[in-house]
Parts: C-alpha cells; structure tokens; sequence
C-alpha cells in the first residue's frame, strides 16, 4: 500500500483512574475528536512527520530512544517500536492534524500514536492485532517517550464503539463494550477542561506507580487487583502513602465494577455518586488533583451535577460532569463563575458522547 489516510480517537475515562498499571479495570470511551495521520511511503529508510501547529521531524526508520524530543518522540517512539518488533520498516511521510485538545486529559499523545501505528502498520501490509499494538503503543511511551503508563488510554482509542463504553481488563487486555447512551437517558456527560496544565505529572505518576509496585510486593500479590481483603491488605502495610494508594486502587476497581453492572441495566443516572466517590479517593487517597479540579468538581455538585471527578493522570487536565441536559448551562455557567472568582483561567466545556474508534479513513 502506497498511501493511506488513518484516524485515532482521544479518550474520556467514565471511572477506574490509576488502576491499569495495576493490573486492574477501567471504564473508558473513545471521543469524537481524533487525531487523522495521511501516509505516503517512502524506500529511502527515512520517516518524515509533520504536525499543524508543530512543525517538522525526520528521522531514520533505525531510530534509538534520545534521538527525536519533544511531540516527535511519539512519533519515533512507535517506529522504534515496530523496529523492535521485527518489522521491517521501508520509511514513509506522515502529514498528522489532531483534534483532541493537547494536555486536557484526554490522552492527545494516546491518539497521536494509535493513528501513527496503524499508519505504519497499513503503509507496510504487516499483520499485527489491536492487542498487539496495545503493547506496542506502550512499549514506545514508557522506554522512548520515557512516561510510565500503562494500556488504558491506548485500549480505548482501538478499541471504542459508538455508543458504547469498553470495560478495559489491564491484565488480559481484553475490551469489552457496555452500553452507554447518555443522551436517550435525557443526560450529558460534561467534560471540563481546566486550562491547569499538567504540573510535576511525570515524576509523580512514576512516583505512584513505584509505590504500588512495591505494595503488591510486600502484599505478595501479582497485582493489587488481586488483593481479597482489603482491611486485611492495609493493616499489613507500614508505609501510610502505601496504605492510601492500595486503597484507592482497590476502591475504585470495585467502582468500575458496579457502574458497569449500572450501565448493563439502563441505571445510567446511578453511575453519579460513583464518579464523586471516585474524585475524592482520587484527591485524599491518590494525591493527584490540584485546586482548578477540586473546584470544577465542588461547583458542578453544587450546581446539581449527579456526578462529577477529576479524568487522566492528575496534576491538572479535564473533569468530567454527569448532568441532566436541562441543567447543563447552570453547571457550566457556575464552574466558569467559580474559576472567575478564584482567578483561574477561563475553562472549556465540550459534551462527550461515546464514539467510534481507531481505524482506516481512506
């Protein structure tokens, strides 16, 4: 194949945030918005990319991780990737527009490198499933890009479904959709964006994923989604910051469980009190919100919101808002009041919907 034109969604985590690295569940969905990769191919061993807004890098198809920096390395991170891999990559020229918002939480690099994956791996006819890429994608993020992540954001740009949310088992990487149709229950699913750019995100998400590595370790457990007895688990560890990050992550696996047991029997409005309980674990257990989340949050509650939390790493970023669609005027208009007042920057709001995912265009 010569040229082609390839698309890959961003991404809104409905609840399971800080689980997958632990071997645990999320509940994500593809987003409308996408990142859209047109691909030539070249025989020259050469990548070339270019990107609105952010210029222009080239580099060799036998690319080594500190080469390419910056927006790019995503780009090299997959084609090391897939050199890795065993494939035998001939070069090719990437021309890439994205539509998901950068540093908003929606997992903008997740999309910019599902689309340039599938690019290459349509570009050079080679026979690799979604599952496969899934640890592909990962594989460039955490050893070129050098971000510990781990399979959520990746899961569910491939795999989305219109109208569906995708149950995301991290350990066996399997997808499984569940119905989420927000607006025939008369709701919208708000998302906020902060304008609080990522801040200390980084170092603090290796910092976290560290101390449930070791906490899995002490407990003797594969994963702390093997942890039965949490009162058990936690009288057991010494460290205070290990006892608040087990318990969150345990919690909220459970939480995913029962919203998708919700969403399963049409209860859409009860997933709620979840996503609220969720941001709170996340603030006083995790440690990962900043003022600009905590205050979306506490506005659109007390605006009438069924439901609200903090999306993606922490440290800045998007919130999401379950919200009767009568009311979602007065929840955006009390957030954009109460960040008016506190002197943050001025937020986005945007309603997400789930939507299709990661695939060739044209």
């Amino acid at each position: 194949m010569r040229t082609g034109t390839w698309s890959a969604p961003g991404r809104v985590n409905i609840i399971g945030e800080h689980t997958d690295y632990s071997g645990g569940f999320a509940l994500p969905f593809a987003l409308a918005q996408r990142t859209v990769v047109h691909a030539r191919l070249r025989d020259d061993g050469r990548i070339t990319a270019a990107s609105d807004g952010h210029g222009k890098v080239e580099f060799p198809v036998a690319t080594t991780p500190g080469e390419v920096t910056g927006w790019g390395a995503h780009v090299a991170g997959v084609a090391w990737a897939l050199a890795r891999s065993g494939a035998a990559l001939a070069g090719a020229d990437l021309r890439i527009h994205s539509a998901v918002p950068h540093g908003a939480g929606l997992s903008s690099s997740h999309s910019l490198e599902c689309a340039v994956a599938l690019a290459l791996v349509g570009l050079h006819d080679l026979n690799l499933g979604r599952a496969q890429l899934v640890r592909l994608v990962q594989h460039a993020e955490n050893e070129y890009v050098g971000a510990p992540t781990g399979v959520l954001d990746q899961m569910a740009s491939l795999y989305g479904e219109a109208d569906r949310a995708i149950l995301v088992d991290a350990r066996h990487l399997t997808a499984e959709p569940v119905p989420c149709e927000f607006a025939s229950s008369g709701l919208d699913l708000i998302v906020v964006d902060t304008r609080s750019r990522h801040r200390h995100a980084d170092g603090e998400y290796g910092a976290r994923r560290r101390t449930c590595r070791e906490a899995s370790a002490a407990l003797g457990t594969k994963d702390l989604r093997d942890v039965a007895d949490l009162d058990d688990a936690l009288a057991r560890l010494t460290d205070p910051v290990a006892v608040r990050r087990v318990r969150h992550v345990v919690r909220e696996n459970a939480r995913v469980l029962d919203a998708v047991e919700l969403l399963r029997e049409g209860r859409v409005r009860e997933i709620g009190p979840l996503l609220t309980t969720s941001h709170a674990s996340l603030r006083d257990d995790y440690e990962v919100t900043v003022a600009e989340l905590d205050v979306a949050v506490e506005a659109a509650l007390a605006a009438g919101a069924l439901g609200a939390r903090m999306i993606g790493g922490g440290f800045g970023g998007s919130v999401i808002a379950l919200v009767e669609k009568a009311d979602r005027r007065s929840v955006e208009a009390a957030v954009e009041d109460s960040f008016r007042r506190r002197g943050f920057a001025k937020p986005a709001f945007r309603v997400a919907r789930p939507s299709r995912g990661a695939g060739r265009d044209r």
